[in-house]
């Protein structure tokens, strides 16, 4: 037991609670939070921290299927579509990346962390841009609003299949990618709607991967103990106080540090065009910079579009107030 209980334990118990109540505040994904901070605390190789951060990831991403399965908010003909594209995948992805990469482990570490990179700058594309289609159905209304439109099961299946790919080699993509391609595809769904049914096509999709790569990598129950004893809690803190929390700041600095994580870890992988042998702290810390001062202003121009002051941090209970919609004149 005191072979389990030792510093790296806490640090990873602390992470896990950390990343757990910003997903529980945004709805963000953890894979997207959670497998760069694993990295980078250096508790493990990529594969070892993908294969716990799945594990984990199928746990409390059933727990919460369950909540909104009894509440009745998912579309299970739209999950169905979803899994049946993307379980495959997931089984898939951990042997493509084996395949790909060879039998060194070097070598696998460094194609897992180049991928999870690109991962990363596509979940923070994916999510700013989920930020702004949200406003504008927020600040728009629910007139258009359709909890059982009829599926597109060809497209729908290409999105569960990118997604499975992507969460199988990286565990990133579940809560990010197709959770933009939903809103894309199906307008009409309610945000009650949407959590659900990524949350009912998330579990097999993450426990599919989580399997893959168990088979492929071990378990690391170091690692997954405290993870899971850690996330479970932040993420159930998380939810309770989200609606009472102002948003706007956080969800831009999700964006930031998604940005700045994919490229540290380009960098860390040794991505050709950043170089080799050196890493460039100065250019992330550039890139942290630039967003931190453009993003409040390219949001604050997006607000004033949608009828809200330029500056503000309402929170989500605001912003789904009608009274909240527009202001007076």
């Amino acid at each position: 037991m005191s072979d389990l209980i030792t510093t790296t334990f806490f640090s990873i118990l602390a992470a896990g609670f950390i990343v757990g109540i910003v997903v529980g505040l945004t709805g963000m994904g953890g894979g997207a939070l959670m497998t760069p901070a694993l990295i980078f605390l250096g508790v493990g190789d990529a594969a070892t921290v993908v294969t716990a951060d799945l594990t984990a990831a199928a746990v409390y991403k059933t727990g919460g299927a369950i909540v909104h399965s009894r509440e009745g908010s998912p579309n299970f003909s739209l999950a169905k579509w979803l899994i049946i594209g993307s379980v495959p995948m997931a089984l898939l992805g951990p042997w493509l990346i084996h395949q790909v990469a060879g039998e060194e482990p070097e070598s696998v570490d460094t194609l897992l962390k180049e991928a999870i990179g690109f991962a990363l700058l596509l979940a923070a594309a994916t999510y700013a841009l989920r930020l702004y289609i949200n406003l504008r159905r927020v600040r728009g209304g629910a007139a258009n609003a359709d909890p059982n439109p009829p599926i597109r099961p060809l497209i729908t299946l290409a999105v569960g299949a990118l997604g499975g790919l992507l969460v199988g080699v990286t565990s990133v993509g579940s809560g990010s990618v197709i959770m933009i391609a939903l809103l894309m595809l199906y307008p009409g769904l309610s945000a009650v709607k949407l959590v659900g049914t990524d949350l009912v096509q998330a579990v097999p999709l993450v426990l599919a991967a989580a399997i893959s790569n168990i088979i492929i990598n071990g378990l690391d129950w170091e690692i997954l103990i405290p993870l899971v004893i850690g996330s479970v809690p932040g993420t159930i803190i998380g939810s309770r106080i989200a609606p009472r929390v102002p948003q706007s700041v956080i969800r831009r600095g999700i964006v930031i540090v998604l940005t700045m994580s994919g490229v540290a870890l380009l960098d860390k992988s040794g991505w050709a065009p950043l170089g080799k042998d050196d890493t460039h702290p100065v250019l992330i810390a550039v890139i942290g910079l630039v967003l931190l001062v453009s993003l409040p202003l390219i949001w604050g121009i997006l607000r004033k579009g949608q009828g809200l002051p330029m500056f503000g941090a309402p929170t989500v209970a605001e912003l789904d107030d009608a009274n909240f919609r527009r202001p007076r004149t």
